[in-house]
């Protein structure tokens, strides 16, 4: 039986040192959608706050997590290159909120991680480029559904409100973002 990421950060009481579950997955997502792989290595220490010093009680702690991560990776990879990426069953759209709290904490690891990959995405679509608009279609939704008041009030200052509509923009991530790594992948093999 395999555990869950959320079941083992509860069960080793590392809710306090990394990332939640939700964001992590986020950040994991960022990291399988970037157009060059990006060794795990050099990424998983942003999972607790990029410290040098690992959380875990020993090395087989870590040695597990590290699988659950990586096993997540190559899942989201696949989902994101067959465009069969979804958002996980916990994240929704929300009527008081606009978004749940799971939707925001998956869009900040979603973020976090797009950083890392920030160069190699400026460099395979640079501003100028047809590519880039796909791109920064998919980084201004997430950074929108992130933060859904801050920007429906700058819509709004704007007189722009109506370019709000969260629940089309939450359902054509799934396109969009396989959208975007199938095309960077496409890209990074021509090269």
């Amino acid at each position: 039986m395999t555990i869950s990421l959320a079941q083992f950060i509860t069960e080793n009481g590392l809710e306090p040192f990394v990332l939640s579950a939700t964001q992590t997955e986020g950040f994991i997502t960022a990291m399988a959608a970037a157009p060059n792989l990006i060794d795990p290595s050099e990424w998983l220490a942003f999972m607790w706050g990029g410290e040098e010093e690992a959380p875990f009680n020993n090395h087989e702690q870590l040695e597990a997590y590290a699988t659950i991560i990586i096993d997540m990776w190559n899942q989201q990879r696949d989902a994101l290159l067959s465009n069969e990426w979804q958002w996980p069953d916990v994240c929704a759209l929300s009527d008081a909120e606009i978004v749940n709290q799971a939707t925001r904490e998956y869009c900040e690891g979603m973020l976090q991680g797009w950083t890392l990959a920030r160069d190699d995405w400026e460099t395979l679509m640079p501003e100028d480029s047809q590519e880039n608009a796909l791109l920064g279609g998919v980084l201004l939704s997430i950074s929108l559904l992130f933060d859904p008041e801050s920007a429906l009030a700058t819509m709004d200052e704007l007189g722009a409100a109506e370019l709000a509509q969260f629940e089309e923009i939450f359902n054509g991530m799934p396109v969009m973002l396989c959208g975007l790594t199938m095309r960077a992948n496409q890209m990074v093999e021509q090269q």
